[in-house]
């Protein structure tokens, strides 16, 4: 059954459980990752996009040599 607890006691325990949170650091690193994981996963993203699109245009070039032999400047 539930205990009856004075106004008292639960001030005081409220009191020391926000000293405590306020005090506690752990939870700072967990967030100080995420958002460095978040930003070099955006570098990457962005990196693989641009990429991406230089590969392509140097895919696309060398198969138009390979085709055209007598084009210039393959």
């Amino acid at each position: 059954m539930l205990e009856m607890v004075s106004a008292e006691k639960r001030g005081l325990t409220m009191t020391k459980f926000l000293k405590n949170f306020a005090a506690d650091e752990s939870g700072a690193s967990a967030a100080e990752y995420a958002l460095i994981l978040a930003i070099v996963g955006s570098g990457i993203a962005i990196a693989a996009f641009t990429l991406g699109g230089a590969i392509s245009g140097a895919m696309s070039s060398a198969s138009n040599c390979i085709t055209s032999a007598t084009s210039q400047g393959c």
